[in-house]
């Protein structure tokens, strides 16, 4: 699977820029022949708490629409993220479209509380998976990879795991080594892909990285492309899990009595 990992700078709270400079890079990778393409989190807005404005229902949301409609024009698969209200309720979401159709409807289970997003948005409670290209892959958001139990419960069946995100330069450091970390973990793909730019007074820099289930990065370190190409490929998550089994060495009812 090719996956082209983006580096995208949104611009504010515009919807309507961003397609623009998302279509830019939906040609681009046509070019370079990607399988999915990934954008980080709150793709056409930026990590905004401004709900009302930016909240869509998903039977009529017209994010949700033009990805999957882009999804048919290029033919490859995506995976976004944008802001959907249901009822008086509002949750950031993970969305994984192909051929026009939504394979993964994921919501963030951790609102970041330090941002004050937890007082707008609700927290979701399902990890998901979706399979593409005889892959399973999974996708959470941004402060999720904080939390690793998450992660340890998808990879069960997941392959590859993608991180979408709006992560702040001063915390780069820990976003490069928790990613590099759940791959080692989990013995499986984990890709991040965080924004550019600037929005909301904080700075974003070129920091979307992939690693391999032995924690190799796969990805060129300081590149400054906004897309970058990575082969993912099951067979070696396969090879990888069967040379050094050390999932099913896993005490999860024991971790589980830990912890209650």
């Amino acid at each position: 699977m090719r996956v082209g990992v983006t580096q995208f700078d949104i611009a504010w709270e515009n919807k309507a820029e961003n397609q623009k400079r998302a279509r830019t890079l939906m040609e681009e990778a046509k070019q370079q022949k990607v399988d999915l393409l990934v954008f980080p989190e709150m793709t056409l807005t930026g990590f905004s708490m401004n709900t009302k404005l930016l909240g869509e229902e998903m039977l009529l949301s017209p994010t949700l629409h033009f990805f999957k409609e882009c999804s048919k024009q290029y033919d490859m698969a995506m995976m976004f993220g944008y802001v959907e209200e249901f009822g008086e309720e509002y949750y950031n979401k993970c969305m994984l479209v192909a051929n026009g159709k939504v394979l993964m409807d994921y919501d963030k289970i951790h609102p970041f509380s330090y941002g004050d997003e937890g007082k707008h948005y609700v927290g979701g409670s399902k990890v998901k998976t979706a399979t593409f290209m005889d892959m399973v892959v999974s996708g959470f958001v941004c402060y999720d990879l904080r939390f690793p139990e998450l992660f340890q419960a998808v990879s069960e069946q997941a392959q590859a795991i993608f991180v979408i995100a709006n992560w702040p330069k001063e915390r780069v450091a820990h976003w490069e080594a928790l990613l590099k970390a759940r791959a080692i973990e989990n013995q499986c793909y984990i890709v991040g892909v965080n924004r550019i730019g600037t929005g909301n007074g904080l700075e974003y820099i070129e920091s979307s990285m992939a690693f391999d289930p032995l924690g190799e990065r796969l990805t060129k370190p300081d590149n400054k492309a906004p897309l970058q190409v990575v082969e993912l490929q099951a067979e070696v998550v396969a090879s990888i899990r069967k040379q050094f089994p050390f999932k099913q060495d896993r005490k999860k009812e024991l971790y589980a009595n830990l912890y209650f």
